[in-house]
């Protein structure tokens, strides 16, 4: 079924709109439906700048009449939907942002009460950043108020330190991605009873882990598109148990070697750790390096 009408189709035909309900729950047909929403939309608009400027627009008095004003209104509604859709309008730019929209929701529904996880198995790839963060926002990094995020280093910066003179993984990346992946502690994996997992990292429980383990719905990129799978991730008896698998994972996988040689540059380690692998969602080191910066800006606040 085709969605945008044709070009004869008159402003106050209804049956417009039920074709656009109709494909709004249709996935073979969600770039159509989102095409003739924008198209709507601009119409709309298009209509309002007629109605504005017709009302600065001086009357003889000789021929108003309400039956007039409606014909009239009638008209511009017809004229606005007839100028909208157009190349390069602003259906175009509305139509990008109800995608962006539709994509960031996507990977975001379906969430248990527990919220989503990340998942990293035993280095293998990743998801995206946990479920529970509002869709405008880039990651839950991005999302969290200034306070959660400067609260959360405060709380894991000393179990942050001793792991990191031993690992020699500086605190700030641990703890910038720790607070990236939880949501800055707000979205942290749990049992199915709502226990703690102190799973900061999202790593998986693969074959050779012979710990803890939780099972939780989590979303994974495929291609580049969300989808949710049904996932084991491992589960610890405290925070500083996770960062030291974390850093033992990082230290001692071949895969992340790159990036241990990068230490030196948050961006650098960032970009090496999605390169190798750590997680499918593309935009993450980009998101990561921005979730390092907060928390390295959080120590010093408190130093």
């Amino acid at each position: 079924m085709a969605l945008t009408p044709p070009p004869n189709t008159l402003a106050l035909d209804i049956r417009a709109l039920d074709a656009l309900k109709q494909g709004a729950g249709s996935r073979a047909q969600a770039a159509q439906t989102t095409r003739e929403a924008a198209r709507q939309f601009e119409s709309l608009f298009m209509h309002e700048l007629v109605k504005s400027m017709r009302a600065a627009t001086l009357k003889s008095g000789l021929m108003d009449s309400g039956q007039a004003d409606l014909g009239q209104d009638l008209l511009d509604q017809q004229l606005a939907l007839s100028l909208s859709g157009m190349a390069g309008g602003l259906s175009e730019a509305i139509r990008r942002q109800f995608a962006r929209q539709m994509a960031g929701a996507a990977g975001e529904a379906g969430g248990d009460a527990n919220g989503d996880a990340k998942g990293h198995a035993d280095g293998a790839p990743a998801s995206s950043t946990l479920g529970l963060q509002p869709p405008a926002a880039a990651s839950a990094s991005a999302g969290a108020p200034s306070q959660e995020r400067a609260r959360f280093v405060q709380r894991l910066g000393h179990s942050a330190e001793r792991v990191a003179r031993d690992s020699g993984i500086p605190a700030g990346f641990m703890l910038g991605q720790a607070g990236h992946e939880t949501g800055w502690g707000q979205s942290e994996i749990k049992h199915a009873d709502g226990s703690n997992t102190f799973n900061l990292f999202g790593l998986k429980a693969g074959q050779g882990w012979a710990g803890k383990v939780a099972e939780v719905r989590t979303t994974e990129y495929v291609d580049g598109r969300p989808r949710k799978v049904l996932a084991k991730f491992r589960a610890y008896d405290s925070y500083e148990e996770s960062l030291r698998d974390y850093a033992r994972l990082i230290n001692s996988s071949p895969r992340y070697a790159k990036a241990r040689a990068q230490t030196g540059s948050v961006v650098a380690y960032a970009t090496e750790l999605q390169k190798a692998g750590y997680a499918t969602d593309p935009g993450y080191a980009r998101k990561l390096s921005g979730a390092i910066h907060s928390a390295l800006r959080a120590q010093r606040t408190q130093t």
